[in-house]
């Protein structure tokens, strides 16, 4: 093993090139993760006439690979101190486009799932481990801008999956919505071995087999409950409850043993730090709203207006343009000034933006929603990615990876509870109004052009209002993340110390961050 690397060089609050080049790699893999799962939800129509099956069926593509990440998540932290982050890494890129190659060779449904399961075992610990080896490679002072960078696939992945995974199936099949990871799995397994640092011998912590035989089966159970709402149309159903329950119950006993072990796999004592509280509360209500609102969009565009699922990528396309715009300009204030003024911004920009879609229309015209999804965008450049700065700024070096861990739990945990959540609405919506309801399932059969005109004015005006009466729910739950929101960090200095060691100095007197 070779020497280990040396502190960042934080002399200068630029980004270096050996940073630059990290954050490259650690892009690469993230782009692959989080477009996999947009460009999927695209294919589900043509996977139910390719394998001639039900849509609960080929939904198990989707649900498959979620469950894969929920199971995966946990064991990333303890895994990365006990591995090295860059060989776990480089296996993770390995599963992932070997598991991207199988499910474009699958022959039915079910090896399909199968294969996506093995994608998500992958992908999951792409995205905690990319954060890990970015917070450490840049170092406390630079952290809001790596993060900054890593948030440019987070952003632009629901927005760039359709259209990509749209445009792939029109021009050739859907074997190319995975084909198409297998040529940048290969130049990201090899840059990630060319550029990422050889980790370093260190001791290891001892594995811990309960909590992982808790935690894991106890998420993936759980989202599974909670991902089955939609389908059910209510949470009061047996496949909805009983996951849900068990799931909760592993979940709780899982929060009981890890209080009690020294080393547990994910370590709550990290939530005495009082940052790291405060930004995973401002995250967990951020992502329902933000991630159900996102399932909407989409929806409007085809369903009610009737664009095809390409066009609907392109027309969401300026929320991305807009987070483009002040992330970079973010992650630089956030460094200097702390997280706390910038998202109290960028949710006033978030809910003004998304207050458009309340008054939704069967004719609203296209220049001000895209308009409002710009706003939207600038508001999420200064939102997401602050706030996990906020959560990891303060942390210690053995503590980025188990921080970045717990990120990435809430996020995908809030992620499907937002999504769950915001189509119930949006389908109870539509049950209780007899036009939204009759166009809808016209829709649903492609036959909306068979309806009488005055039939199909009255629906296409009903559904795009079940729509709008949808995103008051949201602009609510975004509004909501203010009041935590008000709690973070305004200031450099406040940021950077560890409030479990208040009065014994700041972030300098930490152990430094490294690379390893």
């Amino acid at each position: 093993m070779s020497a280990p690397a040396g502190p960042p060089d934080t002399g200068s609050d630029k980004l270096d090139r050996g940073v630059l080049k990290v954050a490259g790699v650690v892009v690469l893999g993230a782009i692959m993760s989080i477009l996999d799962i947009t460009v999927v939800s695209i294919a589900l129509p043509t996977f139910q006439s390719e394998f001639n099956a039900t849509y609960a069926t080929v939904a198990w593509t989707m649900t498959a690979y979620t469950l894969a990440l929920a199971a995966v998540i946990p064991i990333s932290g303890w895994a990365a101190d006990r591995f090295g982050t860059k060989r776990l890494y480089l296996t993770s890129l390995v599963l992932f486009t070997l598991g991207s190659v199988l499910c474009a060779m699958a022959w039915d449904i079910g090896p399909l799932i199968g294969a996506r399961v093995l994608q998500g075992l992958g992908g999951g610990m792409l995205m905690p481990l990319g954060m890990t080896i970015m917070t450490r490679a840049a170092g406390p002072d630079r952290v809001g801008r790596v993060m900054a960078v890593l948030g440019v696939p987070m952003l632009l992945g629901p927005i760039g999956g359709p259209i990509l995974g749209g445009w792939l199936i029109d021009v050739a099949s859907w074997h190319w919505i995975f084909l198409i990871n297998l040529p940048i799995g290969i130049v990201g397994i090899f840059a990630a071995w060319r550029v990422l640092p050889r980790d370093t011998e260190q001791p290891s912590e001892t594995f811990d087999f309960l909590g992982m035989a808790l935690l894991s089966p106890g998420l993936a159970a759980f989202l599974y409950g909670v991902s089955s709402i939609p389908e059910h149309g209510t949470v009061n159903n047996a496949e909805v409850l009983i996951p849900a329950i068990i799931g909760l119950a592993l979940v709780v006993a899982f929060v009981f043993h890890a209080l009690r072990k020294d080393h547990p796999l994910i370590d709550l004592r990290l939530f005495l730090n009082r940052h790291l509280t405060i930004a995973v509360v401002t995250m967990s209500l951020f992502i329902v709203a933000f991630m159900g609102a996102g399932l909407l969009f989409p929806g409007y565009f085809v369903q009610v207006r009737g664009e095809s699922t390409l066009m609907a990528g392109l027309l969401i396309a300026p929320q991305g343009l807009g987070a483009m715009v002040t992330m970079p300009i973010a992650g630089r204030f956030t460094d200097k000034a702390g997280p706390g003024k910038l998202v109290l911004g960028g949710i006033v920009l978030i809910a003004i933006g998304m207050g458009t879609f309340t008054q939704l229309d069967a004719d609203t015209p296209y220049g001000l929603l895209m308009g409002a999804l710009f706003v939207m965008g600038l508001g999420m450049g200064m939102t997401m990615m602050p706030i996990m700065t906020a959560a990891l700024a303060s942390l210690t070096h053995g503590e980025v990876a188990r921080g970045s861990t717990l990120m990435n739990i809430v996020q995908q945990t809030g992620g499907s509870i937002g999504t769950a959540v915001m189509s119930v609405i949006l389908t109870n919506n539509i049950i209780n109004n007899q036009s939204a309801a009759t166009f809808y399932g016209a829709v649903q059969t492609q036959s909306e052009d068979q309806l009488p005109p005055d039939l199909f004015a009255a629906g296409q005006q009903a559904l795009a209002e079940a729509f709008g009466n949808t995103y008051v729910v949201a602009v609510v739950l975004v509004l909501l993340c203010l009041v935590p929101a008000f709690f973070l960090p305004r200031s450099k200095q406040e940021l950077r110390l560890d409030p479990r060691e208040e009065g014994e100095g700041d972030a300098s007197q930490a152990p430094p961050v490294v690379l390893h």
